[in-house]
């Protein structure tokens, strides 16, 4: 095969035909149907390889919205790292320099994409719209859930700073929720 002169490279690049590897500049018309053995047209299967969905068509990657402010505070108090939780699992929580609030949260047959939603009761949540997953972090534990399907992919999960937390709630107990001490007495027969 011949080499590009400059004027046709430079004509290829401003094509956007740049994303080719050397070689293939000609190959760059995408046939969309098969004729089939009766001699009729039919759709081409979709490509599945990486090197056919290079060749085929360019994949736009998708813009992430910035946050707001007061998500962006939501995101400041997410704990990070790899999080123990029950039964030996984990969750590995990484936040995106590349884009200020977005999570990795990813385990043992799934990883998310995570950004914060605000909560009324205080608790940090982190959701994947498309994915049907939330993070909720409390003070003294984490878990993931799968709306979509209704199930805890991981629970009891725990930053060291959740962990002292819970220790403390050991020792110094939240006030319950629903006094008992003031409900009546059952009557005994």
């Amino acid at each position: 095969m011949r080499s590009l002169n400059g004027v046709q490279s430079i004509f290829l690049l401003s094509c956007g035909i740049f994303w080719l590897p050397f070689g293939q500049a000609q190959q760059t018309k995408v046939d969309n149907h098969k004729t089939s053995a009766d001699g009729k047209s039919k759709p081409a299967a979709k490509p599945t390889h990486q090197s056919e969905l290079r060749k085929s068509h360019v994949v736009k990657l998708a813009i992430e919205t910035p946050l707001e402010a007061h998500e962006l505070s939501i995101a400041e108090r997410v704990h990070v790292g790899q999080l123990p939780c029950e039964m030996g699992a984990f969750v590995q929580m990484t936040s995106d320099a590349n884009s200020p609030g977005y999570f990795n949260v990813q385990g043992k047959g799934y990883k998310y994409r995570m950004k914060p939603v605000a909560t009324s009761t205080g608790a940090i949540r982190l959701e994947d719209e498309k994915a049907g997953a939330v993070w909720l972090q409390l003070a003294n534990k984490s878990m993931l859930m799968d709306q979509k399907n209704g199930r805890r992919l991981a629970d009891e999960c725990a930053h060291p700073d959740q962990v002292a937390v819970a220790n403390d709630m050991k020792i110094n107990p939240p006030p319950a929720l629903i006094d008992v001490s003031n409900m009546a007495t059952p009557v005994k027969r």
